[in-house]
């Protein structure tokens, strides 16, 4: 694979300082520019990032002494600079769309891993190893932007990468008829640290805004079809979400109820999780996790902090399978939220894109 170059559009912020360790020594992106907003513009990186790095790991050597480019004011410059960029901007979600169409238009792919663009009907929100035929919708969304290569591609919500790729993968046998979810998600799904949200610890807060909706719906869309040019959310199956903040620093576990239109066996579920690989593991793909999702049979397990790091990030965990009173069965998940649920899925899906030659 050709070594291609890389912008982050957002860069100081949690996603984007995750964004910079992912693609250090990644072996084909490398980071040729960073951007931020016009406050960071003209800083070098590290000037920029001050006292807010929120990572373990060190800013990366090479990334220290970058001059921050102003996201909006230097779009032609940034994309004289790159092949693509991600971008990880927060902004207001009319602001973002117009930003990363901008982006697009100046022929420069945008893999986003903001939510304004997720229900524009021909950009493509994907989980790469389960909705990556919604790729070609990107062939209609280049006419109606007028370009030869840019484009916008989306990574959903970080909350369903745990329980959707559980759900999944037996509907096509079984049908998946209704689902009932309860996630309970980590403080740097809000950017934010123990240090910086001192009230979150010792602390639940059950409501998150615009969590639980977008738990509804976005799994319709990667449920969906391509058609005519776009792509069309399925009717089914039926999502009802709660979104509960706790106090953990990183990884979203999940609380899953499901009924099926033709029950299956535990064994039946158990034999499909455990065989289920998508194009990411058959590509071969830097960031794919051998296995993509791992199935604990101790009772208490998954555990957050014990398995949200499994495969670097980027494998699902599940456990507790069990039939339930009300619905047919019932289920637990964990997934790492700043890494498959947010940078860690844009630099999948970006490979994705590399390996199918949408960025060429």
């Amino acid at each position: 694979m050709k070594k291609y170059s890389v912008g982050i559009i957002g860069a100081t912020g949690m996603v984007g300082q995750r964004f910079t360790l992912l693609l250090h020594n990644h072996p084909w992106f490398n980071v040729t520019a960073l951007a931020a907003s016009a406050n960071s513009a003209g800083k070098t990186y590290e000037e920029a990032i001050g006292n807010r790095w929120a990572m373990k790991e060190p800013i990366p050597e090479n990334l220290k002494g970058m001059q921050v480019f102003d996201a909006e004011k230097d779009i032609d410059k940034i994309t004289g600079l790159v092949d693509f960029v991600f971008c990880a901007v927060n902004m207001k979600k009319d602001e973002i769309k117009a930003l990363e169409e901008k982006y697009a238009k100046h022929e420069c792919p945008v893999v986003s891993n903001n939510s304004a663009h997720r229900f524009t009907p021909d950009v493509p929100m994907v989980i790469p190893e389960i909705n990556s035929d919604h790729l070609e919708v990107i062939h209609a969304q280049r006419k109606r932007l007028g370009t030869k290569k840019g484009f916008i591609a989306v990574k959903s919500n970080c909350s369903l990468q745990s329980y959707v790729p559980a759900l999944y993968p037996l509907d096509e046998k079984f049908g998946v008829d209704k689902v009932l979810v309860s996630t309970y998600q980590a403080i740097s799904g809000a950017g934010k640290t123990f240090e910086r949200w001192p009230e979150m610890i010792d602390n639940v807060i059950p409501y998150i805004g615009g969590e639980e909706e977008k738990s509804e719906k976005e799994p319709l869309k990667i449920w969906g079809c391509v058609k005519n040019g776009e792509i069309v959310p399925a009717d089914e199956p039926k999502f009802t979400a709660q979104c509960i903040r706790v106090p953990v620093s990183d990884g979203h576990l999940a609380s899953v109820f499901v009924d099926f239109k033709q029950k299956p066996t535990k064994e039946e579920i158990l034999r499909i999780w455990d065989s289920y690989s998508g194009e990411p593991q058959k590509l071969g793909l830097p960031h794919a996790p051998k296995k993509f999702l791992h199935y604990y049979t101790e009772d208490d397990m998954p555990q957050t902090k014990l398995c949200r790091d499994l495969e670097g990030g980027m494998a699902i965990s599940v456990g507790r399978l069990r039939e339930d009173t009300q619905y047919d069965y019932k289920f637990v998940c964990v997934s790492h939220n700043t890494l498959r649920g947010a940078a860690g899925g844009a630099v999948l899906l970006a490979e994705l894109l590399c390996a199918k030659g949408y960025m060429d």
